[in-house]
């Protein structure tokens, strides 16, 4: 179905789910920043607010997000403590200015609270930004998921959850540590509908360690006969040298390259061919969900929680190693609990690292971004750059892209090669290749 070109794929990208990356975070740009761009936004802008819940009640080997045992109370309580004050000083900065219309909660594991600590946190959200009725989604780990969170859900008025559900085969689960047998995923998803969720997403990976085409056939069938509305088929990204848990996974187990591009090209067509609609090489909704009706109508988005069809013009983050992104500007939280916690409670801004985005940069922000989400790019407002057109000859040779008169577009052959494609225009990526992972 793709052709297969494994030199056009040795370099290691970022996802761009910004530009620039959070590789290009520096200490140059945090609280002082933050503030007055805090400051000057205009009354009626509209916002969506993450807040990151760093614990879950088991620590996966493969995971790369920023999480940690929530196995002492006291270390969780006295973070949402400092959530709780966090909250309190950006309502003080924004909170008559913005209106928010979507509420996220992920991490970690949000559900690794108390079910009540999670409703004193959504109610805060919702008095200290007079929010509305804005939607809320929920990230959950069907391992410590029961009936009384998912009765909270549905009081609550959360209407998009998402489960980590990454593989179904018992013999890989336990090569990453995470066992969660097919009946514990078919109960969370009977007890979420029960509860009025109205739109379910599947997490799952291949590039897995010990992981066949057929598991991971067997894996997408058993989940799409749980009628997910969105699927998330994630190669797994082995970076032992920046997430120590990794280390646990035998690496003479993982797939080659040869053998996750076929991993990922069967399990585009096995999902496509069930009536699901592509966005991007490796997300997937219904035809009737928002993100597949935002893709078909060229309004996709693409931000730190990858697609969406969300056109707020400001991500506010909360929480530890939290990224805001405002038009002109990214920064992000401190990432450890801990001093998390410390500069909060000293009155100090959590605001850690960040980028000024210059007009180029936002420039080719927009280009990279259109070429994700699956849109031809106008090039015409780039600086003149007699390097780029060598950059992209590759794989307009190869037949991935077409470029004629400054419009760039990515051909059905060339999903695969949308993350590689768009690094062309990227130009940080001078060095630091090792920070991310394989391109499929």
């Amino acid at each position: 179905m793709w052709p297969y070109h494994p030199e056009l794929l040795a370099r290691a990208v970022p996802r761009y789910t910004s530009y620039p990356t959070a590789a290009e975070f520096t200490d140059k740009v945090g609280a002082a920043q933050l503030g007055q761009a805090l400051g000057a936004l205009a009354p009626g802008t509209t916002a969506s607010l993450y807040a990151h819940i760093p614990f879950c009640k088991e620590i996966c080997w493969y995971c790369g997000c920023n999480t940690h045992r929530a196995n002492r109370a006291r270390r969780v309580s006295a973070y949402m403590e400092a959530l709780d004050a966090e909250l309190d000083w950006l309502a003080q900065k924004v909170g008559g200015k913005v209106q928010l219309q979507r509420i996220s909660l992920g991490g970690g594991s949000p559900n690794a609270l108390d079910a009540m600590r999670f409703v004193r946190l959504l109610d805060q959200i919702l008095t200290s930004f007079a929010a509305g009725n804005p939607e809320i989604s929920v990230e959950l780990d069907p391992r410590t998921l029961d009936a009384d969170w998912t009765i909270l859900l549905g009081k609550v008025g959360a209407s998009r959850v998402s489960l980590g559900v990454q593989t179904l085969e018992p013999h890989v689960q336990a090569a990453i540590g995470r066992v969660q047998p097919l009946d514990m995923i078919e109960r969370s998803v009977e007890m979420l509908r029960a509860n009025g969720i109205q739109s379910l997403n599947f997490d799952l990976m291949y590039g897995l360690p010990g992981q066949s085409g057929d598991d991971l056939a067997r894996t997408l069938d058993a989940a799409l006969a749980l009628r997910p509305d969105r699927i998330a088929l994630f190669g797994y990204a082995h970076v032992p040298q920046l997430i120590p848990r990794q280390r646990q996974i035998d690496d003479s187990a993982l797939p080659g390259l040869a053998d996750r591009f076929t991993q990922a090209a069967n399990g585009y067509r096995q999902l496509v061919s069930a009536g699901m609609v592509p966005i991007g090489f490796d997300h997937f909704a219904r035809a009737d969900d928002p993100l597949a009706i935002a893709a078909l109508e060229g309004r996709l988005r693409r931000n730190f929680q990858g697609f969406t069809d969300d056109p707020a013009e400001a991500l506010l983050g909360v929480g530890a190693s939290a990224i805001t992104c405002l038009p002109q500007l990214l920064v992000q939280n401190e990432k450890n609990p801990g001093r998390y916690r410390m500069r909060v409670m000293g009155g100090q801004s959590a605001a850690e690292l960040g980028v000024a985005r210059s007009s180029e940069d936002c420039e080719r922000g927009l280009v990279i971004e259109d070429l994700l989400c699956g849109r031809p790019a106008d090039l015409s407002g780039l600086p003149d750059d007699h390097l780029l057109e060598l950059r992209l000859m590759p794989f307009v040779r190869a037949g991935l892209c077409r470029l004629a008169d400054d419009r760039l577009e990515i051909l059905p052959s060339g999903l695969p090669y949308s993350r590689a494609i768009a690094a062309c225009f990227d130009t940080y990526r001078a060095g630091g290749a090792e920070r991310f992972s394989n391109a499929v």
